[in-house]
């Protein structure tokens, strides 16, 4: 074992300890945070409390250009784990533990490449990315910071990934008017029935677009993951509640997306909500998006990290995007593991992943510029 993967797994150790599940988010600027600023001198650290468990640190030594984010929070823990999920197990090939794979496995690697380096370093550790109430990077967005370059940790299994589909959440509801059902009914009486034809009419737009292409990602993803609506089998059903949700391509409009969901039947819904956005990564229109990919695949290169395939999930990556970052997603652990029981990282790649932040940290810290975009517009 190499003494930075040794750090890393001391780190996480220490890590997994901190229960920063999400639900319930009871995080605050002491604990977990208490235990990074130990674990930065030398930097310049902010810690910002957004507020409800969002609470952000950021930490700078130098002047870098690159900055690596990474979320602390992790899901919450389930009835299948066969040991204690905040207590580290390290086997042969692999540490498990709850968040080890997504995504505090990258964040010790950080912490162990910040205390075996020298180089400008920039981090950004964050908790609130696992649920549909993300404040961290929105508020750390709102200063300007002067970093050419994102990178995002999330598992990909060691590969850049410079593409993924945006995430949007919809409520909706039909109305109708309740009455016996042993009638002839009119299309607005059951707002079940509104929503089953809706449902139809869906699953068939989306069939539709099947023939969409980007970066490796076909079509639009779709899930009707809830109705609910009506009282007993002999009543016509006078609300109904359906909520879905839908995975677009970067290069589709995601406004456009929901008015033609909104406008797919009618009687149209009474009530049409989005509850959940989440951009696509990269950013742009079809010409834009295509555009800010061959960048990010050129500071990849640069950066000597192997290419993967867009993935289906989507990261916080899509808004340093938004925001006019240069940005991939690059991490440790395969998404496969994320979010399971005995959830766990393999050592190899947690070590890989280590040496080559930590390559890339020495490269500045020799004077050399990582990456400047502007050699690559």
């Amino acid at each position: 074992m190499s003494a930075l993967l040794d750090a890393t797994l001391k780190h996480l150790a220490a890590l997994v300890g901190f229960d920063t599940r999400n639900p319930p988010r009871a995080i605050d600027t002491g604990g977990i945070f208490d235990y990074l600023r130990a674990q930065l001198p030398g930097f310049d650290v902010t810690v910002t409390d957004f507020g409800a468990g969002a609470v952000a640190l950021h930490a700078v030594r130098g002047e870098p250009k690159v900055l690596f984010n990474v979320h602390l929070d992790t899901v919450p823990d389930s009835p299948a784990w066969t040991a204690d999920p905040h207590a580290l197990r390290v086997t042969a090939d692999r540490a498990i533990g709850l968040g080890a794979c997504d995504i505090k496995g990258a964040a010790a690697a950080l912490l162990a490449v910040a205390n075996a380096s020298h180089g400008d370093l920039a981090l950004l550790f964050t908790t609130d990315e696992e649920a549909n109430d993300a404040r961290c990077i929105a508020g750390f967005l709102r200063e300007p910071h002067a970093y050419d370059a994102v990178i995002v940790a999330e598992p990909t299994k060691g590969e850049a990934v410079l593409a993924h589909r945006g995430i949007q959440s919809v409520l909706m509801r039909f109305a109708g008017q309740a009455g016996h059902a042993s009638g002839e009914q009119k299309p607005g009486d059951s707002a079940l029935h509104q929503a089953v034809r809706w449902g139809n009419a869906a699953l068939d737009f989306v069939a539709a677009q099947s023939h969409e292409r980007f970066g490796g990602l076909t079509g639009l993803r779709f899930n009707i993951g809830r109705i609910e609506g009506g009282i007993k089998a002999n009543m016509i059903a006078p609300t109904a509640e359906v909520r879905f949700g839908f995975r677009a391509l970067p290069t589709m409009n995601p406004d456009h997306l929901l008015i033609r969901f909104r406008n797919l039947v009618e009687p149209q819904p009474v009530e049409f909500t989005e509850t959940f956005r989440g951009a696509s990564l990269p950013a742009g229109d079809t010409a834009n998006a295509e555009a800010n990919r061959l960048v990010a695949r050129d500071l990849a290169d640069e950066l000597g990290i192997p290419v993967g395939n867009a993935v289906d999930f989507w990261t916080e990556a899509a808004l340093f995007s938004a925001a006019g970052y240069t940005a991939f997603v690059y991490g440790p652990g395969d998404i496969a593991q994320a979010h399971s029981a005995d959830e766990w990282v393999a050592l190899d790649q947690l070590e890989h992943y280590a040496q080559t932040v930590y390559r890339i940290v020495e490269k500045s810290g020799q004077g050399r510029p990582v990456f400047d975009p502007r050699d690559h517009g």
